[in-house]
């Protein structure tokens, strides 16, 4: 049986992965098939690059992506792309689907990195106020308590 998996690559705490075909047995860092797309997590946004001829050609004979690859292909559109295809619509159709798809995740996308803006602002403003409100040095403290 054919995986479609990560195998890791880079150094120390700065991890690349490449996304690899494989035979299920072997480890994973070992021998694979072929290499089929990378992908950085450490970048930011995190970089996914795929060959989508190759990935669709090892789905087609029936290979099994991890739960991870499945959702890097599916952050690329790939399984979007393939299930229309699998339903017989046409290339025209396809295309102004795909620009639609990329719109909405477009859309997706700016609204979770506002919401993290967000959080990230109230969690600075509320160490700020915790910051202000206690006294620097147990000896403020002390002197606070007195009068």
């Amino acid at each position: 049986m054919v995986k479609i998996r990560l195998r890791r690559a880079g150094r120390k705490k700065l991890p690349v992965y490449q996304i690899v075909a494989a035979d299920a047995r072997s480890p994973r860092d070992g021998k694979f098939l072929e290499v089929i797309g990378h992908y950085q997590p450490t970048a930011k946004p995190h970089a996914i690059t795929i060959d989508k001829e190759r990935t669709a050609y090892w789905l087609g004979v029936g290979a099994q992506p991890t739960t991870t690859v499945r959702s890097l292909i599916r952050a690329t559109g790939l399984l979007h792309e393939l299930n229309m295809k699998r339903r017989g619509r046409s290339d025209e159709e396809i295309a102004a689907e795909m620009e639609q798809w990329e719109a909405r995740e477009g859309e997706r996308r700016e609204k979770r990195l506002a919401v993290k803006r967000r959080r990230h602002q109230a969690k600075k403003a509320a160490e700020t106020q915790e910051d202000t409100a206690a006294p620097a040095t147990p000896a403020e403290a002390e002197s606070e308590g007195d009068e």
